[in-house]
């Protein structure tokens, strides 16, 4: 295939992968709440997950290191094992989560019981990661996510206040109604910074990065299909914010489940809108699944120096090959316990946040260490986004549980 192709590809995949079920549900309300005075949010953490994984994807090229591998080096045992369980619950919620909104989605479509479509969503899974290979799984479900651009077209129907919606980008003191209404628009900025930073994100993308076999030849490869890839995607999540300012907040309508998020859509281009929404949501929201399942098995492999990767047969990478197996098994167990999906998003989104620092800090060491990445190193601009972010996300891990606590999960 040719560079363009390859390029244009992987530009597609990362937008069309960018919006999973956590970070739909958390724009749609963030927007519904508070109008457009949260998008900054989403511009900065877009900026964040750029820096992060062109780092994770350079070390992966130049020298075919994925991200735990660095964390065991640089963390140490005891604190690499802390990420390692802390990213593997995430991983956990994560995945339980996008199982239960493909369910839902498929209830709409079929009327069926939703436990027994969620035992077939894990059977699905089982079957396409088993039989399909690393490149159809991301380009499946990656191009098949493009269909939320539908989201996108609703948005920009609606006619959205254009300097109302510029000024969001802006950092300022937000509009609020009562002190309750500042703690909420805290939770919210919290969760949308998480959504957009999702750490299974940079394990999946360095270990795909090296399931590709990049060589350091593809760092600018790697380099434009973050930094463009991304931002397309973040203008989806943009849409998302406007379309619930414009559509929800004003009928007052909560958009937590997959079928009210449609709403917006189906109200604006009718049964096609629909459809395409439900289909977009069901990429998206598998693809998710696929990618946390897989993150979890790269995670415990690189960790403990298994044989992994998506490129070898099972009994070549037979530990690896059954870690992901175990994670949708697990996820569909506890589907079935009756869990609520959204309850499960909102516990993955606000405690990933926990994980952020010890994912990034190793990242961000051997990304910037000449001795290792030679001409390779990050310059003084990454270097310099890359500390300032760390201390970030640091202050909003801290921040994370307790706003979660005061909120009642962001429900007042």
């Amino acid at each position: 295939m040719g560079q363009f192709a390859e390029i244009f590809l992987g530009i597609l995949t990362a937008m069309g992968g960018f919006v999973e079920i956590g970070e739909l549900t958390f724009t749609l309300k963030a927007g519904s709440h508070f109008s457009y005075q949260l998008l900054w949010v989403i511009a900065l953490a877009t900026v964040g997950i750029m820096v992060y994984c062109e780092m994770a994807g350079r070390v992966a090229a130049v020298r075919k290191r994925a991200v735990f591998s660095l964390i065991r080096e640089r963390d140490g045992f005891r604190l690499a094992l802390l990420t390692l369980v802390a990213a593997t619950v995430v991983n956990l919620l994560t995945c339980t989560a996008e199982i239960g909104g493909v369910a839902m989605l498929w209830q709409l479509l079929s009327d069926w019981p939703y436990r027994g479509l969620a035992a077939l969503a894990v059977a699905f899974f089982l079957l396409v990661v088993w039989f399909l290979p690393f490149s159809g799984i991301e380009r499946t479900f990656g191009l098949g996510g493009l269909l939320m651009i539908v989201f996108m077209a609703a948005a920009l129907k609606g006619s959205p206040d254009w300097g109302q919606l510029a000024a969001g980008f802006v950092p300022r003191a937000p509009q609020l109604e009562g002190p309750r209404d500042g703690l909420l628009y805290a939770y919210f900025a919290v969760a949308l910074m998480s959504s957009v930073m999702l750490p299974y994100e940079t394990y999946f993308y360095a270990s795909g990065g090296i399931e590709d076999q990049w060589k350091p030849s593809d760092v600018g490869l790697n380099r434009i299909v973050v930094f463009v890839g991304f931002a397309l995607g973040s203008l989806l999540a943009v849409a998302l914010i406007v379309l619930g300012a414009d559509y929800f907040g004003p009928r007052s309508i909560e958009p937590e489940l997959p079928g009210t998020a449609a709403l917006g859509v189906s109200a604006t281009f009718g049964q096609v809108g629909l459809v395409m929404a439900l289909l977009g949501m069901f990429f998206a929201f598998a693809g998710a699944a696929i990618e946390t399942a897989l993150s979890s098995a790269y995670n415990l492999a690189q960790f403990a120096g298994w044989p992994w990767g998506k490129a070898r047969k099972p009994r070549e990478a037979g530990r690896f090959t059954l870690a992901w197996i175990v994670t949708f098994v697990l996820a569909g167990a506890f589907i079935q316990t009756g869990v609520n999906p959204v309850d499960v998003v909102e516990y993955s989104i606000v405690f990933s946040v926990v994980v952020l620092p010890l994912t990034y800090f190793p990242v961000l060491m051997v990304a910037g260490d000449k001795r290792i990445m030679g001409k390779h190193a990050n310059g003084w601009l990454a270097n310099a986004l890359g500390w300032s972010y760390l201390v970030a996300i640091t202050l909003t891990a801290l921040a994370a549980i307790p706003l979660f606590l005061l909120t009642h999960g962001g429900r007042g």
